[in-house]
């Protein structure tokens, strides 16, 4: 039980630090993009003699900011240059740490699915850190590809490559190890793309300027191929974040589908604000991406059941049944206090352990366990058919102990 406690500590502290440092990496990347987007050419004769290739005027906090730009470097550089890579490290090793500690240590639990793939522990940990590493040489090899040319073709590439690790990562780890998988391979990509990329490209060109020699312009091309990657990868990498608390995407039979079409949606957002900030913005990657979201939700609403009440009983038995399932395969995670090895409290603060909480979470009870199925939790209860078709008999019947 000790062990669960310090388990959901390092956790709360893992999750409160990558927080904390996704949104000073997401932040300060978002500002630079809408920050290039803005820039107008310098007003001064003298700023543009000196290389400044675009300036911009804001107000923020009480105070007015002066941002330059310079075509390439300027003519010395100051004593103090600031940089922009720990926020992107940070959120990496943080990230890292919560899915070693959810994902790879309690495997069992969060990342292997009997009903999808027979994992043994280790081997499900080697696909994770393998689609990690895997994913990165990957994407960095279309990129120095002939593709890599070629922004379209590396679009559509990439598109491929990503919707086909979605697919091979649904087959064989539960729903939401799949998501989150995705989804730190993403940031992977991205963090990799910031240190062997971005930040090398950008320390030569201060190398360049200290010893006043012309800089190498295909570094500021990479750089600034990796950054608008990087900025469209976001929208993606966050939902996959937040998804393990959405069963209704993750635990679908077509899980995989729903993963590629959200993340195209939000692929698609992030390219419509990006054309937004340079007032260029066309409506049709936002529209598209509402179409996408729409038919999305549309297409995986739950449908009535067919005919969940055809032995029909009194609500009173029917709930006399539904407390004994709850009671042999819920209550072990969702009680005050928890028998399941890996939980000092229950989930979500959802408890079972009355008649009238389960009354109160009847809704949630049937979607989590009849409408997505995704409860148990991997099914570590061996939850059947038979009681699912009666928690769904016991919601048609209107839910009541008598």
């Amino acid at each position: 039980m000790l062990d669960a406690y310090i388990i959901d500590w390092l956790n709360l502290l893992g999750r409160w630090v990558h927080m904390i440092t996704g949104i000073a990496w997401i932040g300060a990347s978002f500002y630079f993009v809408w920050l290039d987007n803005h820039l107008l050419p310098a007003t001064q004769a003298s700023d543009s003699d000196r290389g400044v290739g675009g300036e911009l005027w804001a107000v923020h906090g009480g105070g007015f900011y002066h941002a330059q730009k310079y075509r390439v470097t300027p003519p010395g550089l100051p004593a103090t240059l600031h940089w922009f890579k720990w926020e992107a490290y940070s959120t990496w090793w943080s990230g890292v740490f919560l899915l070693a500690l959810m994902y790879w240590y309690g495997a069992e639990v969060y990342l292997i699915d009997p009903a999808v793939a027979g994992l043994s522990k280790p081997l499900a940990v080697i696909i994770g850190l393998g689609t990690l590493l895997g994913g990165w040489l990957a994407y960095d090899g279309l990129c120095r590809s002939r593709f890599g040319k070629d922004e379209i073709k590396l679009a559509a590439v990439l598109f491929l490559f990503v919707s086909i690790v979605t697919y091979l990562l649904c087959q064989v780890f539960s729903g939401r190890g799949a998501y989150i998988h995705f989804g730190a391979m993403l940031g992977t990509i991205m963090v990799a793309n910031v240190f062997f990329v971005i930040i090398p490209g950008q320390k030569e060109l201060v190398a360049a300027s200290q010893e006043g020699r012309d800089p190498d312009p295909i570094h500021g091309i990479n750089g600034k191929q990796r950054s608008v990657h990087n900025t469209y990868f976001t929208l993606p990498v966050l939902f996959a974040m937040i998804s393990n608390h959405y069963a209704l995407s993750y635990a679908h039979p077509y899980n995989w589908l729903i993963l590629i079409l959200i993340s195209l949606a939000g692929a698609l957002i992030r390219i419509y604000f990006v054309a937004r900030h340079d007032g260029k913005a066309s409506p049709a990657p936002l529209a598209a991406a509402v179409l996408l979201l729409a038919g999305v939700i549309v297409a995986i609403a739950p449908k009535p059941s067919a005919d969940a009440t055809a032995n029909v009983q009194t609500p009173k038995e029917l709930f006399a049944q539904v407390r004994s399932v709850i009671q042999s395969r819920c209550t072990s995670c969702h009680a005050a206090s928890p028998t399941q090895a890996g939980f000092s409290a229950p989930p979500k603060g959802v408890v079972f352990d009355t008649a009238g909480q389960i009354v109160g979470q009847a809704a949630q009870i049937h979607q989590q366990t009849v409408t997505t199925q995704a409860m148990p939790i991997g099914n570590l209860t061996q939850m059947t058919a038979a009681e699912r078709a009666v928690i769904a008999a016991w919601i048609e019947a209107g839910a009541t102990t008598q």
